[in-house]
Parts: structure tokens; sequence; C-alpha cells
């Protein structure tokens, strides 16, 4: 097996997520009625550095959630020892604001149809987008994110790892 390449180390992951939060902020007019839903596990704790940035930015906190999307993958037949996680919805809701989702890797786009569809269940949103540290390609969905950290052309063969400090002690991202 091939020696982990790193492709973005702490310094980039933090300047990608100063300039995700900045374009969150431009295109939505400022943090009104906004949002942030991490999905787990690695979106999570991006969805709370993102929103640290936009309090820094605008004086104002904006809601963060976190979204398990278990149950609605159509992939459970093939992986079914996944755990699941928990959804903590905040208690501004998602009714009527505007929803970014968040995640570390946009890859085959089944993950963002999975919490789409639970997203369906919990409420209705103004509108979704969705913000990832690193889109890999390779698209197997009809899904584009609105707020890429990093686009990282990749061959289906590779792999794509994000490696955070809240979750796994340092933050970067390889490629092996």
């Amino acid at each position: 097996m091939a020696e982990p390449r790193i492709v973005l180390d702490s310094g980039d992951i933090a300047r990608a997520l100063t300039r995700i939060a900045h374009e969150i902020l431009e295109r939505n007019k400022g943090a009104t009625d906004l949002v942030l839903l991490g999905l787990h596990t690695r979106g999570v704790p991006l969805a709370h550095r993102i929103a640290e940035r936009i309090q820094a930015v605008e004086g104002a906190g904006v809601a963060v959630g976190e979204l398990d999307v278990t149950m609605y993958r159509d992939d459970l037949r093939n992986q079914p020892t996944r755990r699941p996680h928990r959804t903590v919805i905040p208690s501004v809701g998602i009714d009527d604001k505007v929803v970014v989702l968040v995640d570390d890797v946009l890859f085959s786009g089944r993950t963002v149809r999975s919490a789409l569809d639970s997203l369906a269940d919990l409420g209705r949103p103004r509108a979704v987008r969705l913000a990832v540290l690193v889109d890999r390609g390779h698209r197997e969905l009809p899904i584009r994110a609105d707020h890429v950290g990093k686009n990282l052309p990749s061959a289906r063969a590779e792999r794509v790892s994000v490696a955070l400090t809240e979750v796994d002690g340092s933050d970067e991202v390889t490629i092996v």
C-alpha cells in the first residue's frame, strides 16, 4: 500500500473553513435565518468551526446542529454495522431557515441524498445548501456543493481521509 500523501495541513484547513464561512455569509447576505447542520462524524466539528468564524465576522451567533443519516442510507445492506449517532436540531428549528449541510468529503453524493431525505422528515427549510471541505468528484447522483474548501480530483481507487483534532487528534487531509 502506498504511503499517505498530505494534501491539506492544519493551516490549509483553517483557511478553507474561513473562506467557506465568508462565502456562506455573502450568499446568505448575513447570518439571519442561517442554520448549520453537520453530518456525522467529521461534518459536526467542521460546522462548529464555520459557526465560530461566522460569529467572529458577524458578531452574531449562528445555530448549529447535528444530523445523523444512518437510517436513510441506501447502502445499509452492504455495511450493516454502522453505528447510529444522534440528530440534534437547534432550538430555532429548520422550518423556513437556510440550512447549510456541512460534511468533510463529497464523493458519490449518496450521503447528501440521505441527508436531504432526513431533512424532509424534520421540517421544511426555505433553502438547503451544501458546504464540504473536500470535493473529490465521481458523483453518482446529480449533487453539487455550494461551498468547497478544496477540489481534489482523484482516482476512484484512491482513498481521501480527513482527520480533525476533535475526532482524530490532528488536522490533515491525506490521499492514498
